[in-house]
């Protein structure tokens, strides 16, 4: 069959929204459509009311032009996305993340507890699984994303796309990565009030090409913060997963972060909990357990507070090695430390998919101005 312009709207016919039941064609979403032989191209533009899951969409417009015209047409990485902006409104998605479908913060009520590890090493496990994966490295006033991938000396490019100067994450082990730490001198201190770190994240988040994401993870700075109440109001946060060691001190801080977000006017789900630092093993000692920071602490708070505990993550050697080598444990399923991450990845994609099919979508914090 030749491709027409006409062809190719009759198949688009066929891929319906899949909340509004209505094809989107009729809808008016598929424009600046362009044909070049083979080459097919056009924009599927969303306006208020039409938000869905962006990557599953495009992917059944895929499947019903190849469905019609079969290896004859090429359109795979051919279709935009545009927010269409309402009047007197500000587009509410980014057109850098429009084609993620999950934002997850992983956050921590204290310093120390290893949270950037984990979210590392969950980065990489998940990727490893498959999944499409990037990491915002938000600690702003202590970045360390860039260490523990390896990527130091990185600099980020920008692109015009749509008239607009994006920047292109870096990308190691199958992660699309960014940092602060990219963009400062590594020995120079970050001296800046807390509204302008909030803003610095803005950025990375939002002037930020990331493509098409299963996850995309948020490595948050310990505590609760303006940055914090940056992120919920710049974007609406999938889920949380809230990184603790056993400690008393430790479960006491967790607890915060875990009200800030459950606060209902935040409101962002909490996927679970992850005790990090579980226990010691030693390497030559595969089997044996030492309880350093106390047994159970995070289970037990996972019970009472009624949520999931996600992952177990003991103290091994290797962990702080590889962190620093930029050799993520999770790099090796099969050593035990990065059999626990790979659990651990496992166990949140689970978590959010049963999120998504049980809760409503999150909304983004509004700020009232005054007037």
């Amino acid at each position: 069959m030749e491709i027409t312009s006409a062809a190719v709207f009759e198949a688009l016919r066929n891929v319906l929204h899949p909340e509004l039941g209505v094809d989107i064609i009729q809808l008016g979403m598929v424009q600046s459509l362009e044909i070049d032989g083979a080459d097919v191209a056009f924009t599927l533009v969303f306006s208020k009311g039409q938000r869905t899951n962006i990557a599953q969409l495009k992917q059944l417009c895929v499947n019903a032009l190849e469905s019609v015209f079969g290896d004859a047409i090429n359109i795979r990485g051919n279709i935009k996305v545009v927010a269409k902006k309402e009047e007197n409104q500000e587009s509410e998605i980014p057109y850098g993340l429009q084609a993620v479908d999950n934002i997850v913060a992983v956050i921590s009520g204290k310093g120390g507890v290893g949270k950037s590890t984990v979210a590392a090493n969950l980065a990489v496990a998940l990727a490893q699984q498959g999944a499409r994966v990037g990491l915002v490295d938000a600690d702003i006033f202590g970045p360390s994303v860039p260490i523990m991938f390896n990527c130091m000396d990185a600099r980020p490019l920008a692109e015009q796309i749509e008239g607009e100067e994006l920047i292109v994450p870096i990308e190691k082990y199958g992660v699309k990565i960014l940092s602060i730490g990219f963009f400062v001198d590594p020995k120079d201190a970050v001296v800046w009030r807390g509204p302008m770190a909030a803003n610095a994240l803005k950025q990375l988040l939002t002037q930020t090409n990331w493509g098409e994401l299963d996850y995309l993870l948020i490595d948050m700075p310990p505590g609760t913060s303006d940055i914090h109440l940056q992120l919920v109001q710049t974007l609406a946060v999938t889920g949380a997963v809230v990184v603790s060691t056993p400690q008393d001190v430790a479960l006491a801080d967790a607890i915060k972060g875990l009200n800030m977000f459950r606060n209902d006017k935040v409101n962002v789900p909490i996927l679970g909990l992850v005790e990090n630092m579980a226990w010691f093993t030693p390497a030559e000692l595969p089997e044996n357990k030492y309880f350093i920071f106390g047994n159970g602490g995070c289970k037990r708070l996972a019970e009472s507070e009624g949520i999931r505990l996600l992952g177990q993550i003991p103290i091994v050697q290797s962990v702080c090695e590889g962190g620093d080598k930029g050799e993520p444990a999770a790099l090796n399923a099969n050593s035990i430390t990065g059999s626990y991450f790979h659990q651990l990845a496992a166990n949140v994609a689970e978590a959010v998919d049963f999120r998504n099919h049980n809760l409503q979508k999150t909304e983004r914090v509004k700020v009232k101005k005054n007037v």
